[in-house]
């Protein structure tokens, strides 16, 4: 039998080994191709793009990612070629500040995708799964939502057999204007419809049930602090956006007026969107996500801002392979988190052979390499395609190397 000592010199060894070689694979890496992909599936929403990013490298690796248009995903792919994939914090900084002006909302979520096909890449070449690269996991799956689970008929039962499927909570959303061909929304009236409608969903899911309900920012001011009074003896598990995003400062108020859990963030962008909320602890739970954000890299300091202030991850969902990179961030972050999933689950994208793993209700993180996603192009539109390489505005550093602004 071989002795402690041997087994730690040559688990060691092996680590060792295994990291040297990673290292010497990862220094001989440079992307050379971008392509852009069409998806069958994607949503006419400008910011959330379900088209397909691939990152390509001089080692065979091929990263996958989601978001963007195509002249965005254009101009940031052109600072890539050439350029060493595995450094991903300072493409990132290169992508965002590059051109001088910060990058806005449409351009993060861009540079959010080819974010992710850089931590793919990476993963695939060190042969783990994205999460082990960033702290590995805290949980062993991650809870679930439902948005628009499948009718049972009315709302009760609804909710009830979305609770029963094993989703921690079922979501519903302010009550609209129905069949009124002018679109008019009349707030007290649809606040009231919210209210026995909130009523009803808590019948459903039961006193052990969760449930939460989306405002879409269509609720003025004070209609918004109405109807949290009055459906806080139901016990949201959340209530969210309540109020345009435009200003996010309007949650001081707001917060002394309402007392049920607040949730914000999925119209936001990068950290500097959302920090003073997280920070003065205006929200209970963000709701940024990928690749909104602008991908992994950004993700993970959001998260990381999150965990300081004991605010949750309630991320809300942009499209599968931005799902499948949830997972990664969820799985390693230790606070509460909840992620959304459209429907019960079941929706399967023709193009993606494999993409998140998610079976009754929860997210189960795989071992499989980098994000754990598969494209297969075959038959999809190429949008863009770029092997030259750019840079518009020159790119100052420190002497440390790290990049500054010009």
């Amino acid at each position: 039998m071989l002795s402690r000592r041997t087994l730690l010199q040559a688990a060691l060894g092996g680590a060792t080994g295994f990291l040297a070689k990673a290292r010497a694979e990862l220094k001989k890496m440079k992307i050379t191709r971008v392509r852009y992909f069409e998806s069958p599936d994607n949503r006419p929403i400008f910011n959330q793009s379900f088209h397909v990013v691939t990152v390509e490298t001089d080692a065979g690796i091929t990263g996958i990612g989601e978001g963007g248009t195509p002249d965005i995903i254009a101009q940031c792919a052109a600072m890539l070629i050439g350029q060493d994939p595995t450094q991903i914090d300072k493409l990132w900084q290169y992508m965002y500040r590059g051109y001088f002006y910060p990058a806005g909302r449409e351009k993060l979520h861009g540079l959010g995708a080819l974010d992710m096909a850089l931590w793919d890449i990476k993963g695939k070449a060190l042969g783990v799964p994205v999460y082990e690269l960033i702290g590995g996991r805290s949980r062993d799956y991650v809870e679930c939502y439902s948005t628009g689970f499948p009718s049972k008929g009315d709302t009760r039962a609804t909710a009830k057999a979305c609770v029963d499927f094993g989703f921690r909570a079922f979501r519903t959303g302010v009550t609209g204007p129905g069949n009124d061909p002018n679109g008019r929304f009349n707030h007290k009236v649809e606040v009231h419809r919210t209210v026995e409608h909130c009523k009803e969903i808590r019948e459903g899911v039961g006193p052990d049930g969760d449930w939460a309900i989306d405002y879409h920012t269509r609720l003025d001011f004070p209609d918004a602090v109405r109807l949290s009074t009055l459906i806080e003896p139901l016990e949201p598990f959340f209530v969210e956006d309540l109020v345009r995003s435009e200003n996010p400062g309007v949650y001081r108020e707001l917060r002394k007026q309402v007392k049920v859990p607040v949730a914000v963030g999925e119209q936001f962008g990068d950290k500097w969107d959302a920090n003073e909320l997280i920070e003065q602890h205006l929200i209970d739970y963000s709701r940024v996500t990928i690749p909104n954000v602008g991908g992994i890299t950004e993700m993970l300091k959001l998260a990381a801002l999150c965990e300081t202030h004991y605010v949750g991850l309630v991320p809300h969902f942009t499209g599968p392979i931005s799902e499948a990179a949830l997972v990664h961030v969820c799985a390693m972050f230790s606070g509460p988190s909840l992620m959304e999933m459209t429907g019960d689950g079941t929706k399967r994208y023709s193009y993606l052979p494999k993409v998140y793993d998610f079976k009754g209700g929860k997210m189960y993180p795989n071992t499989r390499p980098g994000l754990g996603v598969e494209f297969n192009p075959t038959g999809l539109k190429m949008l863009a395609e770029v092997t030259k390489f750019a840079q518009p505005t020159p790119v100052y550093r420190r002497p440390d190397g790290s990049i500054t602004n010009w």
